[in-house]
């Protein structure tokens, strides 16, 4: 019997994944509640999105439509942030961004439809966001603590996580712009294979870095521009050496084609240069081939 759901790495063959189209609640959005940095046309948002999802259906990946209304969330494009999947089922996680808390329930629906299993839920004081978790190996979750995750929820995380053989470690985030923006340790580094990850050090934990370079994990280093600007760490591993990422950002996509990594790139400025999320944030998986 095939399995339905499991995503303990961050870069086997992705195989399914859940995905959210842009819609009105989006578009309605006021841009300075919601921290984008202006508003979003919905058509030309839809466009990209669209263009992401054939790259993604190109690559044989079963994508999952997420298309409850949730008007009052303009946020939840970003799919990847409210839970966490794990090889016995969801991780259901809490917004740290209190615009976004109802997500998470709307999470547990979907699941439900979709006969996957809940295994355990973060609860009062804890909030974590998916955008800070990254899978080191199957056995291994890396937590930043920062704006959006605190030390709570990964203790919650670790009990809930604990009988299914998993363990996690947490590192601590720098302030970098405040409060309101989004800065997640995702937002830092995104693994390519599992010796290979796209990476911003300058902003890096040193104890981060140095269990990547205990691992033996070569970073491909993204200028600080691209950074800034264009999200040039926010990239989806589709397969081993093969990813998404967001267009105007040449020099890191230079970098690793010459790493031997296949590319696909689609728009940013319509919805992610705009709302601070790339194709990782705008995806779940929820099945992915062992690493």
């Amino acid at each position: 019997m095939s399995k339905e759901y499991g995503a303990q790495n961050m870069v086997g063959r992705l195989r399914k994944v859940v995905v959210r189209r842009p819609d009105e609640a989006m578009a309605a959005a006021d841009p300075a509640k919601w921290h984008y940095t202006s508003a979003i046309d919905l058509p030309a948002a839809q466009a990209a999105h669209d263009a992401f999802m054939s790259i993604l259906k190109d690559e044989g990946v079963e994508l999952l439509y997420h298309d409850e209304p949730l008007p009052e969330l303009s946020d939840s494009v970003f799919v990847f942030d409210p839970v966490l999947m794990t090889d016995a089922g969801a991780l259901v996680l809490r917004m740290g961004k209190a615009l976004r808390r109802g997500e998470e329930d709307a999470f547990v629906r979907f699941f439900e439809r979709h006969d996957m299993p809940i295994l355990g839920r973060l609860q009062g004081d804890a909030h974590c966001e998916g955008g800070d978790t990254l899978w080191l190996d199957h056995d291994t979750l890396a937590v930043g603590l920062g704006f959006r995750t605190n030390l709570e929820a990964v203790h919650q995380m670790q009990q809930i996580l604990e009988p299914v053989g998993a363990k996690v470690i947490p590192f601590e985030l720098p302030f970098f712009t405040g409060p309101e923006a989004c800065l997640h340790l995702l937002s830092l580094i995104s693994p390519i294979d599992v010796d290979l990850a796209v990476a911003y050090p300058p902003l890096m934990p040193v104890s981060f870095w140095k269990e990547l370079q205990r691992r033996g994990i070569q970073l491909v280093e993204v200028p600080e521009e691209e950074f800034r600007l264009w999200q040039g760490t926010n990239i989806l591993a589709i397969a081993p050496r093969i990813v998404a990422m967001l267009d105007h950002n040449p020099v890191t996509q230079r970098l690793l084609e010459d790493a031997g990594v296949t590319v696909h790139t689609f728009p940013g400025a319509p919805l992610s240069f705009k709302a601070e999320g790339g194709p990782t944030c705008l995806t779940r998986p929820v099945l992915r081939d062992d690493a």
